[in-house]
């Protein structure tokens, strides 16, 4: 049950971003929910390689080489899903550091103890 509310939660702050940010666009808010999905599963699987095989540039950026790695899972997102766009780099990195500190605070509302 968590996991469905915290897909909710994502897929809500990404419909706000989508209407915030100039250059990100979602078709529907069933888009938003596989966007949702798709972004849950490649920071599952393909994140943590990504992020082993460059490891030694972001030990060399001190941790700012994560952000090309958000701005990447962000653009395979657009890739694999259709109604879902990111217009560049810049935009997909702001879109991601957003994602983050929007989640975050969501999150931390719905927090169970």
């Amino acid at each position: 049950m968590n996991f469905i509310l915290r897909l909710l939660l994502t897929a809500l702050a990404v419909v706000i971003l989508a209407k915030l940010l100039p250059g990100v666009s979602v078709d529907s808010y069933l888009t938003a929910i596989i966007v949702a999905l798709v972004l849950a599963l490649l920071n599952f699987i393909v994140k943590p390689i990504l992020v082993l095989l460059t490891l030694p540039v972001t030990i060399l950026s001190l941790g700012l080489f994560l952000l090309v790695i958000n701005a990447v899972i962000i653009f395979l997102a657009d890739g694999f899903v259709g109604g879902f766009d990111v217009d560049g780099w810049l935009i997909a990195i702001i879109f991601s550091l957003l994602l983050s500190l929007i989640q975050s605070i969501l999150f931390s509302i719905l927090k169970t103890d």
